[in-house]
């Protein structure tokens, strides 16, 4: 008997059944079974030795693959249990997943024995010492009897509390050297392909996430196939710290957290309110230049709002509960999303399809709840503010509009330095349709035109089942900065839905009623996440234009401070932002700090600039600029300055 198997070209290639994921990579090419990790199957990752007997849509997955990886990781986190049992005898297991970058694994090393910093270096050396080995992962079925009585006598209670929740039938248990593991997989072939080994950090972990349970030790890792590659993630870690959006907000005074205020709650402080601002103001320019009309929507809406909108249905618990009045009884819930309340403007007046498209925009702060696990720096947080704008339009406007949109968004990315992206088109998971609302022929027309506006603008595309929005799908613009990392930030939807949910109409040529096409886009997408990226991106080291400080002027002594201040009042009224520092410090002092704070320009001045009515200007990162008069300065800075 054969099977019949598809491959991601189209081919379709017969193997006598079963066969096994390593032989139809031999089958292929030699490269591609000396790379291969696992296989993926039917959407599903199987380990490359498992046979398949039916027919089957495959794809060998290798390291650059996201399933590859993810695999390699995932084994990576059992060799590090393997080593951790050969160091500390009696050692017990929670969790060993992979995660985004690398693995942990959750330990209990029995009382009195702890892990620092310190150790780590004997566990990468012996998880290395055991990689050479080339242990084979090998997979094995077990009945729950079995698999519980393999874990009491090992006195394993956090696998036997792991076990009693699973149906028998369905476990599994995977071998390499001398460990074995309760897991479901899947596994690379064996431990020869971990070459480079390096472990990040110690934390705490309560079991299971629950803080009634026990602390246990979490290790994180990360390991490569090449010892080349893993001294080049480690270099990107390093400048990540670097530009860590968290310590440049500290550093350059532009946001804060309060416990007070609340955790996942950003607090703009002066300089990082005008940052802020800079680029509001920007994107209002070119949404005026691109006809949008402004709105301003409240911060929170009637329960019912969202109800309609299927927000509540689908993301209520996501959402902060509701706010109840003291006597009428009404419910409201803090604003999740500003779509609905942007529906509700479209219906305040009958609408002709002479009147489309209407192009609805707001700076509309929005609030989720995310768990406090969850929050990180401006990235993940509680209430952030989207550029947020609606297209109303007619079903024959929709591909243009798109366009338009799709031209706003690489117009932000041009202006900002990003100049390495994908656009992701996001779809539905075929698979758990139920998920998503509205009527089947709808999304294949949204995810059409989708794909034709992309394909007319010239976008490199890639499509991703399952990572639609419940009402539509979108392209959405992946976005790689100076360090290689990717990011998503500008988002661009069609929805059919939300326009039948809220009855929105307009009368059409024929005099009948229609229902409009709406278009969500957000070129910036979380203001908060734009400019965490950015940060992180430039490294603090903005554009002219966006700069808080654009100039800081520094007198040598205090002999020189009125004319400083004197060129400080004529910069201030040219709109150019800045400071004086006139402490009474050296001017090596001032330099350095106004080059750690990252301002543009430094102007300084002595009894020669004072005497010739010039200023030495200096340029941050570039030093010495020569001496100009102020007006020259002036001149150029403003053709440099102008914003897009």
């Amino acid at each position: 008997m054969n099977v019949k198997i598809s491959l991601p070209d189209g081919t379709v290639r017969e193997y006598a059944s079963p066969v096994k994921g390593s032989e139809i990579a031999s089958s292929i090419s030699e490269g591609l079974a000396r790379n291969a990790l696992a296989i993926e199957v039917n959407g599903e990752i199987w380990d490359l030795s498992r046979p398949i007997t039916e027919d089957a849509a495959v794809k060998i997955l290798t390291w650059n693959d996201k399933g590859g990886k993810s695999t390699f990781w995932h084994s990576s986190a059992h060799l590090l249990a393997e080593a951790l049992e050969a160091l500390y005898p009696g050692v017990k297991f929670g969790i060993g997943p992979a995660i985004d970058n690398g693995f942990y694994y959750d330990v209990d090393l029995g009382e009195n024995r702890s892990l620092g910093e310190h150790d780590l270096a004997a566990i990468e050396a012996k998880m290395k010492e055991l990689a050479k080995k080339e242990s084979a992962y090998i997979r094995k079925d077990v009945s729950k009897a079995d698999a519980l009585d393999y874990f009491s006598k090992k006195g394993d209670q956090y696998k036997l509390e792991l076990i009693s929740g699973l149906d028998d039938g369905k476990i599994t248990f995977y071998q390499q050297g001398n460990f074995t593991d309760l897991c479901r997989g899947p596994h690379i072939p064996s431990t020869g392909s971990i070459k480079a080994v390096k472990l990040l950090n110690v934390a705490g972990a309560y079991w299971r996430g629950n803080e009634k349970n026990k602390m246990l030790t979490r290790l994180y890792g990360i390991t490569f196939p090449k010892q080349k590659e893993l001294e080049e993630y480690l270099h990107v870690l390093e400048e990540a710290k670097k530009r860590d959006h968290r310590k440049l907000g500290r550093e350059l005074e532009l946001f804060a957290f309060s416990e007070k205020v609340g955790m996942g709650l950003p607090l703009w402080l002066p300089k990082g309110t005008i940052l802020r601002e800079r680029l509001e103001q920007f994107m209002r320019r070119a949404q005026v230049r691109a006809g949008y009309d402004p709105v301003v929507t409240p911060h929170i809406g009637g329960k019912n709002l969202y109800v309609t909108s299927g927000h509540y249905e689908k993301y209520g618990k996501d959402s902060f509960q509701p706010i109840h009045t003291p006597d009428e009884g009404e419910e409201f819930l803090l604003k999740p999303m500003n779509c609905p309340h942007h529906c509700e403007i479209y219906k305040t007046k009958p609408r002709s399809y002479r009147d489309l498209p209407i192009r609805l925009a707001e700076f509309g702060t929005v609030y989720r709840y995310e768990q406090s696990g969850e929050l990180h720096g401006l990235t993940r947080v509680r209430g952030f503010t989207q550029d947020d704008a609606h297209i109303f339009c007619r079903p024959d406007q929709v591909k243009e509009e798109f366009i338009k949109v799709i031209d706003l968004v690489l117009h932000v990315f041009k202006s900002l330095g990003f100049e390495n992206y994908t656009a992701q088109v996001s779809l539905r998971d075929p698979a758990n349709k139920e998920k998503y609302i509205g009527q089947d022929h709808l999304w294949d027309k949204a995810e059409r035109e989708i794909q034709e506006a992309a394909d007319e603008r010239g976008l490199k595309t890639v499509a991703v089942e399952g990572e639609a929005a419940f009402y539509g799908p979108k392209l959405d613009f992946m976005v790689k900065d100076a360090l290689g990392r990717s990011w998503q930030l500008g988002t661009i939807q069609v929805d059919y839905n939300l326009p039948e949910r809220f009855e929105l109409e307009y009368v059409g040529s024929d005099n009948q009623k229609h229902r409009p096409v709406m278009i969500h886009r957000a070129p910036f997408g979380s203001l908060e996440r734009f400019i965490a990226v950015l940060i992180e991106h430039c490294a603090g080291n903005f554009p002219l234009w966006l700069a808080p400080d654009q100039i800081a002027v520094l007198p040598i002594s205090e002999r020189f401070n009125d004319y400083a201040a004197k060129v400080y009042a004529l910069l201030k009224e040219q709109d150019i932002r800045g400071v004086l520092d006139d402490r009474d410090e050296k001017i090596g002092r001032k330099i350095r700090d106004a080059e750690t704070k990252k301002i543009p320009y430094m102007l300084i001045v002595g009894e020669r600039e004072v005497a010739e009515n010039q200023v030495a200007v200096r340029k941050h990162g570039e030093g010495d600029k020569g001496s100009v008069s102020l007006d020259t300065f002036i001149s150029g800075f403003k053709v440099e300055c102008a914003a897009p």
